[in-house]
């Protein structure tokens, strides 16, 4: 998906990015998974009482964090907040591919059950959504890097708003993240 006309792009990278949020991603990095859902949920409620596009984004990688804790009943709390925030506003290709890696990263910690919770509560959000017709996503050419320069936010190409063939917005921070060929 590509920018719309119309919404400005960034041109910096650091002086936008709240300290933070640039916290949260090194304590996910370090392994401090308590302070980082802290301030992820602390990012994601006051993304969300403004209206902000990335409290969903917020909302995951608080869960994330939770689960990754240990404080696996409060991580699948903000995972369910994050995606019915998607589908509330319509992006239920986000939906879609969020729930995908939240249930593949569940499993994969032996959390079935949790997984099966999170695939349940899509099917409940998305009763009608068949991912065989959704569009699919267009072939890039850019090898993003694995972390936002301007955060530190893991970058993954299926998760990002693409500006152009070599450039997608970090869903963290909107900074461009500039890719290579």
């Amino acid at each position: 998906m590509r920018r719309a006309f119309g919404r400005p792009f960034r041109r910096g990278f650091g002086p936008d990015v709240p300290p933070l949020l640039q916290r949260a991603n090194q304590w996910m990095a370090a392994g401090n998974y308590v302070e980082a859902a802290d301030a992820f949920e602390q990012l994601a409620r006051a993304a969300e009482a403004r209206g902000g596009p990335r409290a969903p984004v917020f909302h995951l990688q608080a869960g994330r964090a939770r689960v990754l804790a240990g404080q696996t009943a409060a991580g699948l709390d903000h995972f369910e907040r994050g995606l019915g925030l998607f589908a509330v506003r319509g992006q239920a290709g986000r939906v879609h591919n969020a729930s995908q890696r939240i249930v593949t990263e569940l499993n994969q910690r032996g959390l079935a059950k949790e997984a099966s919770r999170i695939s349940a509560y899509v099917k409940s959000l998305l009763p009608d959504f068949d991912p065989n017709l959704a569009s699919p996503a267009p072939v890039r050419k850019a090898a993003l890097p694995t972390h936002c320069p301007g955060c530190g936010a893991p970058v993954r190409a299926d998760e990002v708003e693409w500006i152009d063939d070599l450039t997608a917005e970090c869903a963290f921070c909107g900074s461009p993240v500039r890719g290579k060929v």
